[in-house]
């Protein structure tokens, strides 16, 4: 049950302008915070997000014997990992607990299916609903071997370390990229080549490019034979690159860019830009192809206002800022069609129905097909009280509603520590009464 103090009402607000320094990203932490581990040598992660995701793995690393040090300079979060030089020690490690973190799921569970011990994972209700089978067949044709706890097919898993015993492995990656990513992450501890295949319609494809650009970074070769083939040489060794810095997390981005799109701007996000290495920041050509005004430098993205049209946007490559655009496309003329994001409905809940469900709440029409939503705006804005399904990104994107007249209520906002326990204090440093 709802109770009042679970409830966030920010008033309406006319104006959005500012300068935004992101926290570290998420989905680039988690993959280092696991890079680090398995390195030779110790490295420094700097401008770590500090987030119940980030926590979880960083919890699981010490559980399985990883030295982690954590120091604040400048009001910015560093972890010194000690690289153990190959897969993980630990003979066992029982309840290894992740809450509903994919980034640290998907990754831990290929590690640990071919290092020499016993290990469980568990986490929150929804990570059991959160599908796990195509890296758990893709691991057992390596030779891991992994159990099912509850329901085939879903976390939480058991799982008997294994040496590898195969060179050739296909993946389905049309659920979730952080399959292919995981698995590609600890294939270099393979004694030989991996041939590694991906079938399936390929979903999310720049955070494969982001797993291939960071293993690069801590010295590891993958050879790309073509968008579905890999070649992973054998018997290699992550090395530390002694500091790694962790750059601005550009889903995070989205929020505040559309708040300068929507409500004239400049809005200036910092830690995000050309040199990125996340596709999310391709977030702001969609903003661009509605209307705003966009700017570039190596490391900002500037966003200003502009009359916003809907139109039709095959979003497949960036899901999870693809949800900014839904909310975004209540503030612009005539309607906005979201396509190829069916794994929405495999994230921390079922999102395209839940944001179906709230889009409705304000005014919007809202048609929810199978991989797509098509949203027809209010002539006026609703007030409404939002559901977040313990959705750190559905309470985020509907703060954008503060920006019509009605204004908006959000429910359990604490929901946002998930990834940005911070963002509601940040996004109002952006709202202005001109």
């Amino acid at each position: 049950m709802t109770t009042a103090s679970d409830i966030l009402t920010l008033q309406p607000c006319k104006h959005a302008a500012g300068t935004m320094r992101l926290p570290g990203s998420k989905s680039i932490a988690n993959r280092a915070l696991l890079l680090a581990a398995l390195a030779q040598g110790s490295t420094v992660l700097c401008n770590m997000l500090d987030s119940d995701d980030t926590r979880h793995m960083r919890q699981a690393l010490t559980d399985l014997g990883l030295s982690l040090r954590e120091q604040h300079r400048n009001s910015e979060l560093q972890v010194t990992v000690e690289g153990q030089g190959g897969l993980f020690h630990a003979k066992s490690a029982q309840a290894l607990f992740l809450g509903n973190a994919g980034t640290a799921m998907r990754p831990l569970l290929a590690a640990l299916a071919f290092s020499c011990g016993e290990f469980t994972l568990t986490g929150e209700p929804r990570m059991y609903e959160r599908p796990i089978g195509p890296l758990v067949d893709a691991l057992n044709q390596l030779g891991a071997g992994i159990e099912y706890l509850q329901h085939e097919g879903y976390p939480p898993l058991r799982i008997q370390g294994r040496l590898f015993n195969g060179h050739s492995v296909c993946i389905d990656g049309s659920l979730s990229s952080q399959y292919v990513s995981a698995l590609l992450m600890v294939l270099p501890y393979n004694p030989k080549a991996t041939h590694l295949t991906l079938i399936g319609e390929l979903v999310s494809l720049p955070y494969i490019e982001l797993t291939l650009a960071m293993m690069a970074a801590f010295g590891v070769d993958v050879e790309r034979v073509s968008e579905r083939e890999y070649i992973i040489p054998g018997a290699q060794t992550y090395q530390s690159p002694g500091e790694f810095l962790i750059e601005g997390d550009a889903s995070s981005a989205s929020y505040f860019l559309a708040a300068g799109a929507i409500a004239g701007g400049p809005v200036r996000v910092e830690g995000v830009g050309l040199k990125s290495l996340q596709g999310d920041r391709d977030f702001a050509r969609v903003l661009e192809k509605m209307g705003a005004s966009v700017s570039w430098g190596d490391d900002y993205i500037e966003v200003s206002g502009g009359q916003l049209q809907g139109g039709i946007f095959d979003l497949n490559a960036i899901p999870d800022a693809a949800m900014t655009i839904a909310t975004t496309a209540l503030f612009a003329q005539g309607p906005t069609e979201i396509r190829n994001i069916y794994n929405w409905r495999l994230k921390e809940t079922d999102r395209l129905a839940a944001m179906a469900t709230e889009l409705r709440k304000v005014g919007a029409e809202v048609v929810e097909g199978e991989d797509y939503l098509r949203i027809t705006p209010p002539q006026q804005i609703k007030h409404a009280q939002i559901a977040t399904y313990d959705d750190h990104r559905m309470a985020m994107c509907f703060a954008l509603l503060r920006f019509s007249a009605a204004g908006v209520s959000i429910e359990n906002p604490d929901c946002c520590s998930k990834t940005y326990p911070q963002f509601f204090t940040d996004f109002a440093q952006i709202c202005h009464q001109p």
